[in-house]
């Protein structure tokens, strides 16, 4: 399977599984044509393997008219050629800001979070009131496994009810909403080298995303009858794109920011959670060939065991845990992942999300012999 077949899957769908898909995404394909002079074939059959490649291309573009994101697809895009820097520094090289935390990092008024693989520091650039750094013990941002998410998710954990208790010893307004975030590498956004995550806690309303994801959700429930993370789930399988880690669902969003837009669904902040992202990681690592990426973990409002700290609170019914990442391109890139229509039109995307959730199963299936 693969994404120029989707418009077909769509029409071959039982009709209530076809409505359900028509209900969150709208999918378009057209083909593009030029002409290729005499002059340039050599190099084009060198680059992408055929003039006919290149003067008639199928983009395929997904629309979800819920939260209103899209993206268009073309593989050929990979094939572009494309400028190289040099590989990034998968072990320490000079001065690593955050080799000795205690010495050369701030932090929190209340201290700090120990793990067994990591620590917490508070951010001395910080973009929220509220705002900390955890230094992994590994280097390496591709250095990870089950037991490192645990770990990380636990002090995150820690950290988020620790600020919490501090903003009411100060008599504070509180700050409920906890995100956490991981750019894995320079490419995936890390301004230092030695792997991190940041946290933090916001307080009136959640992240404008989050909460125009939340408010969506909740309008679609209100016209459809139905969850929309159920459904939004349910469509994903119904065209081949959903997967299960570690016991959890998940799928490869369609509408993805950027290629290979992989959600993981859990019902806590938790071990649970922790164990599905990471073999969905390593999967796309380790299988698909990812080198550099975007994570973050969205949520309700959280109590100090990462579960929902108000179950019953209507505002945030049938929201799950959400754990997600995205590819961000080679490692060595020396160019941006990110141009003007991803910012301002739709995300353009080159990779087949069929490629990634192929790796994503052959790891489930693997993982369980």
């Amino acid at each position: 399977m693969s994404i120029d077949r989707l418009p077909a899957r769509v029409r071959a769908l039982p009709e209530p599984e076809r409505a359900r898909f028509g209900r969150l995404f709208e999918v378009d394909a057209q083909e593009g044509t030029c002409v290729v002079p005499a002059s340039m074939r050599e190099s084009v059959i060198a680059t992408y393997g055929s003039v006919e490649a290149v003067e008639r291309q199928r983009v395929v573009r997904v629309t979800n008219t819920v939260v209103w994101e899209g993206a268009q697809y073309n593989p050929l895009r990979l094939r572009r050629p494309m400028p190289r820097g040099a590989p990034p520094a998968r072990a320490r090289q000079g001065f690593d800001p955050f080799e000795r935390p205690l010495e050369t990092t701030a932090a929190d008024v209340f201290g700090r979070i120990r793990g067994q693989h990591c620590i917490t520091t508070s951010n001395i650039a910080r973009w929220e009131a509220v705002h900390a750094v955890l230094i992994f013990e590994p280097f390496d941002p591709l250095d990870f496994d089950a037991g490192h998410l645990r770990d990380y998710f636990a002090a995150s954990r820690a950290w988020a009810a620790a600020a919490r208790a501090e903003l009411a010893r100060e008599g504070q307004p509180d700050a409920p909403y906890f995100i956490w975030l991981w750019n894995g590498g320079a490419m995936g956004g890390a301004s230092v080298a030695h792997a991190h995550a940041q946290l933090a806690l916001a307080r009136g309303r959640a992240y404008a995303t989050v909460e125009r994801l939340r408010r969506a959700a909740l309008d679609y429930t209100a016209r459809h009858g139905h969850n929309y993370f159920d459904d939004l789930r349910a469509a994903h399988d119904d065209v081949g794109l959903g997967f299960h880690a570690a016991g959890l669902p998940g799928f490869v969003n369609l509408a993805g920011l950027r290629a290979w837009d992989t959600w993981v669904l859990g019902d806590a902040f938790d071990d649970a959670l922790a164990d599905a992202f990471a073999a969905a990681l390593r999967a796309l690592v380790d299988r698909a060939g990812m080198s550099a990426f975007t994570a973050s973990v969205v949520m309700p409002p959280i109590d100090a065991d990462g579960r929902r700290e108000r179950p019953d609170d209507p505002a945030w019914h049938g929201f799950p845990f959400i754990a997600r990442v995205v590819d961000r391109g080679r490692a060595e890139a020396a160019s941006s992942d990110i141009g003007s229509l991803d910012l301002f039109g739709a995300s353009v995307i080159g990779h087949d999300p069929y490629t990634a959730v192929a790796a994503l199963n052959a790891a489930e299936e693997a993982a369980h012999g």
